[in-house]
């Protein structure tokens, strides 16, 4: 049977049109698939299950509708919305999975993970990311007010927007900005696997020279790219409709 792989639609209240776009790709593509993988950063933020948006309440119903159709839906943690817990995934009928996990396609083991640990030549990243997955971090975290926690999501971006910029002009953007060759050779040989799927680099590809091969995701602030695999074989697609 059919299963879909998706990461980074970076949904959000301000661009309730790629909300549409992806409520679509749910009903209309999806249902009837044996499993949807979402591979993190569904959110452009997510400061924890109490976030009253009402991109939290419509995506939680766009995908419990898919889920109580009878297509599993998985979800790994993006760098942007790292706080999805628990609570939320019940809400939406999904099942949470660690970063990296590997899953059995068609009787072949894939490994799939967001991608983020993939860059590890972009050490400030790196650091970041570790801090804020430590669990003692993350409660303190989400045990201060919900207006303090979206303030420090804004800052966050912004922070990263400047980054970003910085990167650019010097030239690095490039090289810093995408996964290190020889850490996925190191993460084919550690898992055993000849296959994997991930986003966050916003660079939709597959790669064939590195161990094995590599099927790149793309995010959703332009048309989209997603994964399709039947009988075996993935294929990056675009979703209908863009």
């Amino acid at each position: 049977m059919t299963t879909f792989f998706v990461s980074d639609t970076h949904l959000e209240d301000d661009a309730l049109d790629n909300t549409a776009r992806f409520e679509h790709f749910l009903r209309d593509e999806v249902r009837g698939a044996s499993a949807l993988y979402i591979l993190g950063d569904l959110f452009e933020a997510w400061v924890g299950d109490d976030d009253p948006s009402e991109i939290g309440a419509r995506t939680a119903e766009a995908i419990r509708q898919l889920s109580d159709s009878g297509t599993a839906v998985y979800f790994i943690h993006g760098n942007r919305d790292f706080l999805l817990g628990r609570d939320y995934a019940a809400r939406c009928g999904m099942q949470l999975l660690p970063d990296p996990s590997v899953v059995m396609l068609d009787g072949e083991p894939l490994l799939i993970g967001h991608g983020d640990l993939l860059c590890t030549d972009d050490l400030a990243y790196q650091q970041f990311r570790a801090m804020t997955r430590n669990p003692t971090w993350q409660a303190q975290f989400l045990s201060q007010p919900l207006a303090a926690r979206l303030a420090f999501a804004e800052q966050a971006r912004a922070a990263s927007k400047a980054r970003y910029g910085e990167l650019k002009a010097q030239g690095t953007q490039e090289q810093i900005g995408d996964v290190s060759s020889e850490t996925v050779r190191e993460t084919f040989a550690r898992f055993g696997v000849k296959r994997m799927v991930h986003g966050h680099t916003h660079r939709p590809a597959v790669h064939d020279n590195e161990g094995g091969e590599r099927i790149v995701l793309g995010d959703w602030y332009g048309v989209g790219t997603i994964a399709r695999a039947d009988a075996g074989q993935i294929t990056l697609i675009h979703p209908k409709g863009t």
